[in-house]
């Protein structure tokens, strides 16, 4: 009996190849997409991606006892074994890894004590900005958070660039 859309979950459990390999056909596409997102910024450090997917698959081989569901729920289960081996083998290798800061952007969290410090600084910049007056707020905002140069708002004030 060869695996199919109705049968594979079952006997991907029985631990029976072609169902391992009707996965992998299946759903290679998915998998290399969750890895390829989430290791892209190290620049495929010597065939990681490749490595991850292969990995994936193995826990999923491992692991596939654990599955309870039907096949929507088996992609959304796959999907996030994907991720999380993912982001595994992305800590592992920044670990190893030294590249700018930039990459990290958006994809390493803070810890709740960061954000917390983060979220006093701006709170304290917003109590500053706002004990100054009406015209040097809107120099401040115009100057920093807006990027006007000093000539331009001088202009728009009608100031010299030194007042500025």
């Amino acid at each position: 009996m060869k695996s199919n859309d109705k049968n594979f979950i079952q006997r991907l459990k029985r631990q029976k190849e072609d169902a391992l390999e009707f996965i992998v056909v299946k759903y290679f596409p998915l998998v290399k997409g969750v890895t390829y997102k989430v290791l892209s910024p190290l620049q495929n450090n010597d065939g990681l991606i490749e490595e991850c997917v292969n990995d994936i698959f193995l826990s999923i081989w491992n692991h596939s006892k654990k599955f309870k569901g039907d096949s929507m729920d088996f992609k959304n289960w796959i999907y996030g074994v994907a991720k999380f081996k993912a982001i595994d083998y992305y800590r592992r290798a920044v670990k190893k890894v030294d590249f700018p800061s930039d990459h990290l952007e958006g994809l390493v969290e803070k810890s709740a004590e960061e954000e917390l410090i983060l979220m006093e600084n701006r709170l304290e910049l917003v109590e500053l900005i706002n004990h100054l007056d009406p015209l040097d707020q809107q120099i401040f905002l115009m100057k920093f958070f807006l990027g006007y140069s000093s000539e331009d708002i001088s202009i728009k004030f009608g100031m010299t660039k030194a007042s500025i």
